[in-house]
């Protein structure tokens, strides 16, 4: 199945592209080619951009501390798992106490790096980081693979924490909902929406085999569903059939 995640606000939205440009990094470390470090460290910078917010670090903490104390009232219910809970609970406690601990912002330690500064400010050029241009970064590119991934080891160490928290939180918000089958009908589904508590995202799921992908508009009244085709050539068009899919309303 294909899974399509469609954030209904902007914390949610930070925490997805956290998670997705964290996890890229990751990949491309321990890849150790070159190219695949260089992919690795632009995206690192490229989140320098987005941890910027100095309230992201609050977010994430008062988040874990909600859920902790959502998932202490759990405690006693036959339908979950103590020892899950416990693992949860503790994994919870430990990124909490370590996000406190250090009082800092997100990435301080990157950006009083002038060389990976440096590297920075020319990736915003076309081409900007070729070996004329930086000729330290095209050194460091040349250097063992084990002494880069050491590198990368020192400068994503006090990142990692928030990639922990941001792991937990969208684990629970991907698990808090149903998911459900629908039809939309030549290729369009809406659905009413009511309650007071707002989803914060909704997952679509469809079939491998699907020729259509899902564009998601929602405001706190509905939420629209459409699905179009590609050609690659062309603008993506409307469906004309009717499309299977699950749906899944997601709330922390």
């Amino acid at each position: 199945m294909s899974s399509y995640e469609f954030p209904f606000n902007e914390r949610i939205r930070t925490f997805l592209r956290l998670e997705d440009l964290f996890s890229k990094v990751l990949l491309n470390v321990q890849a150790e080619t070159q190219h695949n470090h260089h992919t690795a460290l632009i995206s690192m910078l490229q989140m320098l951009d987005i941890v910027d917010r100095a309230d992201l670090k609050m977010d994430l903490v008062q988040e874990l501390d909600r859920q902790r104390l959502a998932l202490q009232n759990l405690r006693g219910n036959p339908a979950i798992s103590e020892n899950i809970l416990d693992k949860t609970l503790k994994e919870i406690g430990t990124c909490s106490t370590t996000l406190r601990s250090d009082g800092s912002k997100f990435g301080q330690h990157l950006r009083e790096n002038d060389w990976l500064m440096s590297i920075k400010q020319r990736t915003g050029i076309p081409g900007g980081v070729c070996q004329f241009d930086l000729p330290s970064y095209h050194h460091w590119l040349g250097l063992d693979s084990g002494r880069r991934k050491s590198d990368f080891d020192a400068w994503l160490a006090r990142l990692n924490p928030m990639y922990d928290a941001i792991k937990i939180i969208l684990h629970i918000l991907r698990g808090s909902g149903a998911s459900l089958k629908h039809t939309a009908q030549n290729g369009f589904y809406q659905q009413m929406l009511g309650g007071a508590k707002p989803a914060q995202m909704l997952i679509i799921k469809v079939d491998d085999n699907c020729p259509c992908f899902p564009e998601v508009s929602a405001n706190k009244y509905a939420i629209n569903v459409r699905f179009s085709s590609l050609d690659f050539v062309q603008k993506p068009r409307q469906c004309e059939h009717d499309i299977e899919f699950s749906m899944t309303l997601c709330n922390l």
